[in-house]
């Protein structure tokens, strides 16, 4: 089946970092654009960052602007996002998904097609 799996997620102090992995099975990677969502409880999905298939395009909400980056390995079928210098509001279950074409930019977490389960951020002093 076509999976993704995220992993990296924890316990973090303000200010401190974390390195999420997402890692595809059942598919290739590098035909799909990634991206991260996050989603607090009581919130709707956020679009965190973006990544398109090749690399060359890479967005970023403002609210992680700076501080997070994505990227990929696609000889790893991997994508990251390393995440630097984390506030409380980080906080949530961040998601990976994949998406086919890219219709809007950036791209919105309806327009992903397939999923992660998430793992789970959580920065606390």
């Amino acid at each position: 089946q076509v999976q993704l799996v995220e992993s990296g997620g924890g316990l973090v102090q303000p200010g401190g970092s974390l390195r999420l992995s997402c890692a595809a099975s059942g598919f290739t990677l590098d035909r799909y654009g990634i991206g991260w969502i996050r989603q607090a409880p009581g919130k709707d999905r956020e679009g965190v960052s973006y990544i398109s298939s090749s690399g060359g395009s890479t967005d970023y909400a403002d609210s992680v602007k700076g501080r997070f980056t994505i990227t990929r390995d696609n000889a790893k079928n991997t994508v990251y996002l390393q995440m630097n210098s984390l506030k409380p509001e980080d906080t949530a279950v961040y998601y990976c998904a994949a998406l086919t074409y890219v219709s809007r930019w950036p791209p919105r977490p309806v327009d992903y097609d397939y999923w992660g389960q998430g793992t789970q951020v959580t920065v606390s002093s």
